[in-house]
Order: structure tokens, then sequence, then C-alpha cells
């Protein structure tokens, strides 16, 4: 079943224009991964999902339904959650604090934000361990993890993830990378936008984006068997 599907989406800034025209779909179920190099549109595409940007022309549909002129609330209350690239955790907050504010649209239902807080801990067990730290005294790898369990504290259908691996270790980004697929097996559908292809492995289809158009787009084995790294990416 298709969850999320784009229609001839053109973006721009003022009179710059990013997305050209773009379409895919993301079926219920499965990770998406959508790699490009700096400037390519993925952070311009994944952030007109979320409702930051509105697009000149073409449709952003969710679960069958046209998005059109949404709110980015009104699109968390529908089960879109984004993930931003840098973070943006709350410094001055504890790690606790972050993850309750991620659960905004579902305050008044103490036992799903019970259960999501529980989720993200059992995602991310060093989460729980730094409960009362402020999150600006977190690491970068221990950031990016407190942003993802944000994210998910809506309870969302579809996980929108910008950057995870930017700025750690390969190890760290692993880890992250890893817990997507926990993610999915828990009825959650996650499109992540990557630079770095070693998302590949744990992706079941893959994206890719040129100068905001796309040219490439491979399920399954076939992420496996084409260099993608070399043949778009660069080697």
């Amino acid at each position: 079943m298709t969850l999320l599907k784009i229609e001839s989406l053109v973006v721009g800034y003022d009179a710059f224009p990013v997305l050209h025209g773009v379409d895919f779909e993301v079926q219920e179920g499965e990770v998406c991964v959508l790699l490009g190099l700096n400037g390519a549109g993925k952070t311009t595409t994944v952030s007109t999902i979320a409702g930051l940007l509105r697009p000149r022309s073409g449709r952003v549909l969710f679960d069958g339904k046209d998005l059109g002129r949404k709110s980015p609330s009104a699109r968390v209350s529908a089960g879109i959650s984004l993930c931003p690239e840098g973070r943006r955790v709350f410094p001055r907050l504890t790690v606790r604090q972050n993850l309750r504010l991620g659960a905004w649209t579902r305050r008044r239902d103490s036992k799903t934000v019970k259960r999501q807080l529980d989720l993200a801990y059992d995602y991310f067990p060093r989460l729980a361990e730094r409960e009362e730290q402020l999150a600006g005294t977190l690491s970068g790898g221990e950031q990016q993890m407190l942003a993802v369990g944000r994210a998910l504290m809506s309870r969302p259908r579809l996980l929108l993830i910008d950057e995870a691996s930017l700025g750690l270790s390969p190890t760290v980004a692993k880890t992250v990378w890893e817990v997507t697929s926990r993610i999915k097996a828990d009825g959650t559908t996650v499109l992540m936008v990557e630079q770095n292809a070693g998302a590949l492995p744990f992706a079941d289809r893959a994206l890719i984006m040129e100068k905001g158009t796309l040219v490439y787009t491979g399920v399954g084995d076939e992420l496996r068997q084409v260099n993608l790294r070399e043949a778009y990416l660069g080697a």
C-alpha cells in the first residue's frame, strides 16, 4: 500500500527553483532512503512533505489524501513527523523534557506518551541513562538519538529523518540506521535523507536525487547489485 505519494512536485526559494517536477512513492512498512549530494534538493523535499515549505505546483498525498495547505502541526497530527537536519534539540532542557515536547500533539493521552517514552528509551538505552541530563551537554551522537526519539514521540505513521549521519562517526551512524529497522518492525514507515551511501544496507527502497530531479529508483536486491556510490554519488 502506498503511504506517501509525491506528484510533479515543484518547489523553490523566491525566484530560485530547487525541485523540478519530482515524482515518487513510499510504501507503507518500508525504509526508503533519499540519497544525493549537497544541494540536490533532499532537505527541500522532506521540508515540503512536513509542511515547512509550500510547493509552487504538484501534490503531496499521505494515505491517499492531498495534504494541500495543511500546517506542519496538522501534518504531525495526521501522522507525519520530522527529525530535522542538525538535530535541533533544546539544549537547556533535559533529555526527558525534550522527548515529552515531541509528544505535544498527544499530551492529553498519557498512556500513549508513556508508551512512546518507553519505546524511545528501548531504542536508545543511552537516553534512559541520561534522562535528567541537559540536552546541550550530550555528545553529537547522543543528540542525534534524542532528535530521532523526540520525532517518534508523536507516534507517527511516517518518520522523516534528515541527514542522521551528518557529523557522526561511522559506528554511531550505523547505530542510528540500525534502529530504523526496529522502527519499521514496530509499524512506522521511514524516509531517510542521506549523503552517506552506508545507509543503503538498511533500506528497502532507494531514490537518488541530482539537481532537483530523481535519477534513480531501486528496490530490494537492486540496491546491492548496483554500485550507487560510484554511479551517482562519486567514488
